[in-house]
């Protein structure tokens, strides 16, 4: 069954003529998505500190903004997030996802570094995975000049950001960079050759819809080698041993629900300590909707108590 809170929405949505986001172009795409938060997300919970820093990027300056937990103090050494937004690689971006930053920081009691990356089509693979990589490799770098505790660094981030954190998990790996406390992937594409399952069952009807996959994958990996590459599908990667810890949440009726459990799947066969839990009744971007959307709330506080239990908070 369906959410009742979820069907209200489609059901809004249907009343309301919202354009599927497939049918705009990407610069109204991104209005639409930065307006649709008033109605669904909780107001801003209040932080300790909001700053904002730019740090160097292959492709220029990444803007990266920094939340510190309500209670905590200036001088205090904190675990740290860091967090990539979801949007599809083409849509969000630090204001969509503020609300939630704020949340995890407050209930994980943890500075968040929310990652302003480069979005697609103006900046096709692998753009997005490399500001993400090198934001995350600064962050841990600059952990003394920052206040965090370079040995409780997570990473993580929800659908296109999701697949963002799996993969720098998989490039930090490989790069014998610094190993993540956490990758906390929520509702993440992991395989962008998928086409069975969840793709087909969840196809349309939930607000994702697989109309709206092609065109985000189409914006952001037009070319088919990119699909088949471990930085866009971390699912092919050809080893997953030794990756940290993961969190992993997927929804029933999305359309990428299929690709989130195998993924955990395929963490947990090759011995990476894994959880995995499916919110069965809900629909995919649910986890800011706190405002409409009851069990949005649940998922936030799983997903901080997660860092938590990492952190040793």
């Amino acid at each position: 069954m369906l959410d009742p809170q979820c069907k209200n929405i489609i059901d809004l949505v249907i009343e309301k003529g919202i354009p599927p986001t497939h049918t705009l172009t990407p610069a109204a795409a991104r209005e639409s998505y930065a307006q649709r938060r008033f109605f669904a997300q909780n107001d801003p919970a209040e932080v300790a500190e909001v700053h904002h820093l730019s740090v160097p990027g292959p492709g220029g300056e990444i803007t990266l903004r920094g939340y510190r937990p309500i209670g905590s103090t200036a001088d205090q050494i904190l675990p740290c997030l860091v967090y990539y937004h979801g949007g599809g690689h083409v849509i969000g971006d630090l204001d969509t996802h503020d609300v939630l930053c704020r949340d995890l920081s407050n209930y994980a009691h943890c500075t968040v570094y929310a990652v302003h990356y480069r979005l697609a089509p103006e900046h096709i693979f692998p753009a997005a995975f490399d500001d993400c990589l090198a934001a995350t490799q600064w962050v841990h770098v600059n952990a003394a000049s920052l206040k965090i505790d370079p040995a409780r660094i997570a990473i993580g981030g929800d659908s296109a950001g999701g697949q963002l954190a799996a993969t720098v998990a998989l490039g930090l790996k490989k790069s014998n960079s610094f190993k993540p406390a956490l990758q906390l992937l929520i509702y993440p594409m992991t395989d962008a050759t998928a086409k069975e399952g969840s793709m087909i069952t969840n196809a349309q009807g939930y607000l994702l819809t697989k109309d709206s996959m092609d065109y985000f994958l189409g914006h952001y990996m037009p070319e088919e080698w990119m699909r088949k590459d471990w930085r866009g599908s971390p699912f092919l990667a050809d080893d997953h041993a030794g990756l940290p810890p993961a969190f992993v949440i997927t929804a029933g009726y999305d359309p990428l629900r299929d690709e989130g459990s195998k993924y955990a799947d395929k963490l947990s066969a090759s011995g990476v300590p894994t959880q995995y839990i499916c919110f069965e009744r809900q629909i995919h971007g649910f986890v800011p909707m706190g405002r409409v959307i009851t069990e949005a709330n649940t998922a936030v506080k799983l997903c901080a108590q997660a860092l938590r239990d990492r952190f040793g908070n």
